[in-house]
């Protein structure tokens, strides 16, 4: 005798739906894409605050998750609290499927911020930069201008610096709105006598022509070690403008453990190489109790840097991205905000879909 089916409950239909609804985006989020916004002017003007896009986890190999016992759709805490959204009794080693290319130099990507050493690696706040250096490159800024193993490198073309606006009447926000520039990238100095810009050497060139402005002057910190710089600004005399020469480490790449060297590459070591036991002492490192002459990198290093060169906490100032940090390559847009308008004004919408480059 044939039972008759039982039918599920509206209750059980919905929460089969929203299982596999569930289901569906994590696999979707963690081998092809992710959604990931801009919360920073780090990347102006070539990425906005505001802007929504896809990041793709199929370029350079879709990474398995290190930290798998975590709340699906979640990074870091459960929405809307404190409380995490993992734990880290289960560690599991670096792995990546084959992708379709290698981090390429001037990629837009999408990485875990480095030295935020108080989460797992796949669970640290996820930046974007771009990858102005790839493993075995020489890094190097003279006067501002990026070089890449002894050759200028290409720049992007909206790439931003600050600069000194001198005018003959005070400005309001519509007059720098007409010229690009957002109420987030200008600042008015305290006695009046001019403005602090972030723009495009376009934008520049524009206000040069505008007859309230007198003078522009391009903010560039001359020869001096600034505190806060990658690996010791104040030991090299290295600053924002004037930094390098520094080599990007690179799988199998050997460096002797020079004094100089170990300034240089021994934080790397420490913290990305997966040594239990490493000592710096009196200028030397020591590796399980042992004194180092030599070390050779286990895995590839990327140097990154915004294209809003002096809004952009970077590779200048926190060092190499190690390989097992990249998350994916920036992709496309597919929406975009600005947080100063209204209604249908707020869509950016020449922005849409629009591809990265």
């Amino acid at each position: 005798m044939n039972k008759s089916k039982v039918k599920k409950s509206v209750a059980r239909e919905w929460a089969d739906a929203l299982i596999f609804a569930v289901v569906a985006a994590s696999l979707i989020r963690w081998l092809i894409l992710e959604p990931f916004t801009i919360p920073t002017a780090s990347m102006e003007k070539s990425l906005l605050v505001g802007d929504f896009l896809f990041v793709s986890k199929m370029h350079y190999g879709t990474r398995f998750p290190m930290t798998p016992v975590q709340v699906p759709l979640t990074h870091q805490k459960i929405w809307g609290t404190d409380i995490p959204s993992y734990s880290d009794i289960i560690q599991l080693p670096y792995y990546r499927l084959p992708g379709f290319s290698e981090v390429q130099r001037n990629d837009v990507v999408v990485f875990n911020y480095p030295v935020e050493f108080q989460y797992p690696t796949d669970l640290k706040t996820n930046y974007i930069k771009r990858a102005v250096g790839v493993s075995g490159d020489i890094m190097e800024v003279k006067d501002g201008e990026l070089w890449v193993n002894g050759t200028v490198a290409d720049k992007p073309v909206e790439m931003q610096y600050s600069y000194d606006v001198k005018t003959n009447r005070p400005l309001n926000q519509q007059f720098f709105k007409d010229y690009g520039i957002n109420q987030e990238s200008f600042l008015t100095y305290s006695d009046g006598s001019g403005y602090m810009v972030f723009a495009t050497e376009n934008m520049i060139t524009n206000l040069k022509n505008s007859q309230v402005v007198t003078s522009v002057t391009k903010r560039i910190q001359k020869n001096g070690g600034e505190a806060g710089i990658f690996p010791d600004g104040l030991l090299f005399g290295w600053n924002r403008d004037n930094f390098g020469p520094l080599q990007v480490p690179a799988k199998g790449w050997t460096v002797e453990l020079t004094l100089e060297n170990v300034v240089k590459y021994s934080f790397p070591i420490q913290k990305y190489e997966g040594l239990d036991n490493v000592e710096i002492r009196e200028g030397e490192l020591f590796i399980d109790g042992k004194k180092a002459e030599s070390y050779t990198f286990k895995q590839n290093y990327y140097f990154m840097m915004g294209d809003n060169r002096h809004d952009s906490l970077d590779s200048r100032y926190w060092g190499f991205v190690p390989e097992d940090h990249i998350v994916g390559k920036a992709w496309f847009l597919w929406l975009s905000l600005d947080k100063y308008e209204s209604m249908f004004s707020k869509i950016r919408w020449s922005r849409i879909f629009k591809s990265i480059d």
